[in-house]
């Protein structure tokens, strides 16, 4: 298994998108741009494709361990970590419209049935 291997299956496991991990790696003073982190998530095949070397991966983990504990003067719990990043702050749930009550106001009611020409014979 690869550090490209190891870094895609924690950016998955933990959801994280390429300005999160920019960041988490800012954390550990190590700059990294987001096109440069995209070539270490493609394919092997791939002609911008970049081997994921040692020092990033290691600089990944120092920044996230940072990012999930927090520091000896501001510690932080790995769990409220993570639940703040389930649970989306960013948008308000708001509640679906029932349809059919809307059809149901638009409906003219005063229509009187119409009466079909062709009824079936029996």
């Amino acid at each position: 298994m690869t550090n490209n291997d190891i870094f895609k299956k924690l950016r998955v496991a933990l959801m994280l998108r390429d300005d999160e991990i920019v960041e988490i790696l800012k954390l550990v003073d190590f700059k990294i741009s987001k096109s440069e982190l995209g070539a270490f998530f493609r394919k092997e095949e791939h002609p911008n494709y970049m081997e994921c070397g040692d020092q990033v991966l290691r600089n990944f983990l120092n920044g996230l361990v940072i990012h999930l504990r927090g520091t000896k003067e501001n510690p932080k719990n790995p769990g409220e970590v993570l639940l703040q990043k389930k649970t989306p702050a960013s948008k308000p749930h708001k509640p679906k419209p029932v349809y059919k009550a809307i059809q149901r106001k638009k409906a003219n009611f005063e229509i009187d049935h119409v009466k079909y020409k062709n009824k079936k014979k029996s």
